[in-house]
């Protein structure tokens, strides 16, 4: 089983978001995901209650059917009301570098379909309508999860991304894979090999001026 020789700190500094570098060919053996799997396993959550579920899909027809889902919602949103007329300006005066990134968001929309394992995590219950101690209770136990999960698939030479438009037509994809209602979706991640490995660490200089102590 392919493991790349990284340290810890370049796993965790040269894991990123991957879409036009997902190989699209090659297959991906559900071993594989699965070990990555049980590293995610190991993440904390909430009392320990594990109250997550995993849905991998390797079906061609109901990959299809879930890219379809997945364009519908970025439709909704490409549609959605904008707030002011800032707003849209702000959208047409993107720098490069978010143009780059919605064009990569544009590729995985169109491939979406083609990518060898779509997994959508999920955490029990609903935290729409809640206040936020439970809402970051809940989206506290999953997110370790996922992103343990992203790590051991970079340690493997394998790369996602955290999708969540589909999350805009929730309910559709649950009726598609059979999750229930009482289930909430935390989003959606394209599983595959990577066109190569050589990730590198991003430009965070941003958050350097978010760092606080004491007070805000």
């Amino acid at each position: 089983m392919q493991r790349l020789n990284l340290t810890a700190e370049e796993v965790l500094t040269t894991t990123r978001a991957v879409r036009k570098r997902l190989d699209l060919q090659r297959p991906v053996e559900r071993d594989l995901i699965e070990t990555c799997l049980r590293i995610a396993f190991q993440a904390p959550n909430g009392s320990d209650q594990q109250t997550w579920g995993w849905v991998l899909v390797d079906d061609r027809e109901t990959k299809r059917q879930m890219a379809a889902i997945y364009r519908l919602a970025l439709t909704d949103f490409i549609g959605r009301p904008r707030a002011t007329a800032d707003d849209v300006q702000a959208t047409e005066q993107q720098e490069p570098k978010q143009r780059r990134m919605a064009a990569s968001v544009l590729y995985l929309t169109d491939h979406m379909e083609d990518v060898p394992v779509l997994l959508i995590p999920t955490f029990h219950g609903r935290v729409e309508h809640k206040g936020v101690f439970w809402q970051a209770s809940r989206w506290g136990s999953i997110a370790p999860g996922v992103w343990s999960f992203m790590l051991a698939l970079r340690m493997h030479g394998l790369g996602s991304a955290w999708t969540t438009l589909h999350l805009l037509r929730e309910r559709e994809m649950g009726d598609l894979l059979g999750i229930p209602e009482t289930e909430t979706q935390a989003g959606m991640f394209p599983v595959a090999h990577t066109l190569g490995t050589d990730f590198k660490v991003a430009d965070r200089s941003k958050s350097e001026a978010q760092i606080h102590w004491n007070r805000w």
